[in-house]
This record gives structure tokens, C-alpha cells and sequence, in this order.
């Protein structure tokens, strides 16, 4: 069975078309105004426009408030909101209820004192993502191309299911994968020839690696 993969903070045409023609299961939309990843409705709701049913539209927040999420979710077609900020559990299961869409919680991490936030979330989110900690001093809290220790991971297992982020990228997602546990992997800076400049090649490149592991 192949990897599922999330091919994050899709910004063109091309790169869409590449995660969906070489099978990416989510594709993500950022709305992060500070990211240079960052997409407006209106471009969300063309790269929405072009996904087909069966692949998951995430839209990535960062303590958004609830009219960003209704433009969002009205604008892109969303399916899942994820939460990349400061969001408490009551806030991920309002905006579940709320608005009618899966959720996942990113979980920062740097050691393994940082997973007890997992039993806060697992209760509220459909699903968690566990993504490196950003440094101190850094203007975004994901998308840094930075890796944590996997090691922290192995063995455990989870009550939602999970996907794996963090300086992902061709040559090491597999390995990632194995050593964690991960069927779903989430790359964005991995597959960029600049920052927000997503290369249809390094996207074609990622999502073969994944097949048949």
C-alpha cells in the first residue's frame, strides 16, 4: 500500500495539477496572510476549482477568525480545516460543529514532552498532524524545512489518524515514514525551488518515492 501524501501550500496551476495527477490524497491551501504561500479567495477558488472528488481540500489557518474560515470554505469547496496556531480544543470542536468540516490539529514538536498535547486534542480533531516546532525568532509556525527527531514517534500510536510534516521531502519521506509509524506524509517546502514556489518536477519526484511503501 502507497503512502498517502498532503502536497501543501499549492500556489499554480501546475503545481496543482501535478499533486493530482501523480495522486496526492490532500492538497493544501494556506491562508496564512504572513506566508509566502499564502493564497487569496479568489485564487483558492480556481485551485479548488480544479480538484476532483476523492482528493481532499485542506485549507491551512492560523487562528483564523470565523469569517476568514466561512470566505475560505465558501471560496475553496474545504473539506478540512487545518489548525496551525494557538487554537485551543474548544475552538477546533466549535469550528467542527460550526462548520460542518473535518478538522486536524497540528501538534508542534521539538522532544517528546511536547506530545501530551495529543490527549487534549484527540477528542476534538478528526485529525492531528505532528510538524517541527518552530525556532525561536521564526515569523511562521510551519513551513521552516526543519525536521524533529522522528525517534519520538516510533512506537506509539493514536487514536485519530495522523500525518507526518516537517522537512519532508524525496529522499528522506520513506524513512520518515518507517521510523514513525506514518501512512500519510505532508510536504510543502520540500517540493519548492524557492519559498512558495512549488516545482512540478520535485512534486512528481516526491509522490513516486511513495509508491509501494
Amino acid at each position: 500500500m502507497a503512502l498517502d501524501a498532503k502536497i501543501c501550500g499549492i500556489g499554480s496551476s501546475e503545481a496543482m495539477d501535478a499533486a493530482l495527477r501523480y495522486g496526492a490524497r490532500f492538497i493544501g491551501l494556506n491562508f496564512f496572510p504572513n506566508s509566502p504561500r499564502y493564497v487569496s479567495f479568489d485564487a483558492a477558488r480556481a485551485l479548488g476549482a480544479r480538484v476532483p472528488d476523492g482528493v481532499v481540500k485542506v485549507g491551512v489557518f492560523v487562528d483564523p477568525d470565523d469569517q476568514t474560515l466561512r470566505q475560505a470554505i465558501d471560496a475553496a469547496g474545504l473539506a478540512m480545516i487545518q489548525f496551525h496556531g494557538l487554537e485551543d480544543p474548544q475552538r477546533v470542536a466549535d469550528v467542527r460543529q460550526r462548520f460542518a468540516v473535518e478538522t486536524m490539529k497540528v501538534i508542534r514538536v521539538a522532544g517528546p514532552e511536547d506530545l501530551a498535547a495529543v490527549a487534549e486534542f484527540e477528542p476534538v480533531a478528526d485529525w492531528l498532524m505532528f510538524d517541527t516546532k518552530p525556532p525561536k525568532g521564526a515569523t511562521r509556525p510551519g513551513g521552516n524545512a526543519l525536521a524533529f527527531d522522528w525517534r519520538v514517534l516510533t512506537g506509539r500510536t493514536w487514536r485519530r489518524p495522523w500525518m507526518l510534516s516537517g522537512g519532508l521531502d524525496a529522499e528522506n519521506a520513506v524513512a520518515a515514514a518507517t521510523m514513525t509509524g506514518a501512512r500519510c506524509v505532508d510536504v510543502s517546502s520540500g517540493v519548492e525551488s524557492a519559498p512558495g514556489v512549488k516545482d512540478p518536477a520535485m512534486i512528481k519526484a516526491f509522490l513516486k518515492a511513495l509508491e509501494g511503501h
